[in-house]
């Protein structure tokens, strides 16, 4: 009796989520809205209220903690945005779990906008920093668990070298520990901690040519 050949079922599982163009897409639409709802916060001082240029440069210093907070979440957000770009861009497919991390990469995105609308209402309290470094450090997290899934699922480009692999882990390891000693020093100031991490991101977005920094 002749065996039947019928075609085995496909799992759903082994079929979602595969396009890396689409995560790539979607990412791109979360940092540029989380991006924008953090100059939301930024209000012009009302009209009513200003009578003269002092009066007005009186105000405009009040909304320093704010401009500075804004300044350091675009940088942040700049910096994750670009961070996460090249790891889709060593990915040669995608799979279901790798794209639920990333999902849980951009859930903390859009707690960027909260964190530092936080940080910027109440800059001298250490709380207020912690849960901003908190936010930063779940955004490294996951970028840095994404890296090592897709290595050992075999999701990476054959071209993916050793040395490859090791830049981008020392540079999430690297970043990861400045921000943390940055928060550190809420222990002593809030405004020594935001003065570091400013620091910090702008390393990451100039990127030295020389020294021991140009290898993060």
């Amino acid at each position: 009796m002749a065996k039947s050949h019928r075609p085995a079922k496909a799992h759903y599982n082994l079929i979602a989520g595969e396009s890396v163009e689409r995560l790539a897409a979607l990412s791109d639409g979360i940092f540029a809205v989380a991006m924008t709802l953090l100059v939301l916060d930024l209000r012009v001082p009302g009209a009513q209220a200003i009578r003269t240029d002092g009066q007005l440069r009186a105000q405009l210093l009040t909304l320093l903690p704010q401009l500075a907070a804004y300044m350091m979440s675009f940088l942040t957000l700049g910096i994750f945005w670009n961070g996460q770009q090249a790891q889709l861009n060593r990915f040669s497919r995608n799979n279901r779990h790798l794209t639920w991390v990333h999902l849980l990469f951009l859930f903390a995105v859009t707690m960027m906008p909260f964190s530092t609308k936080l940080l910027a209402d109440f800059i001298r309290y250490r709380t207020a920093l912690v849960c901003y470094w908190m936010n930063i450090a779940a955004l490294g997290a996951v970028l840095y668990g994404s890296w090592i899934y897709a290595k050992r699922a075999n999701l990476l480009k054959p071209d993916t070298t050793h040395e490859i692999d090791c830049a981008v882990r020392r540079r999430i390891l690297t970043a990861q520990g400045l921000y943390a000693f940055g928060a550190l020093l809420c222990i002593w100031d809030t405004y020594a901690s935001i003065g570091f991490i400013a620091l910090v991101q702008l390393n990451f977005v100039i990127a030295p040519p020389l020294g021991i920094l140009r290898r993060i």
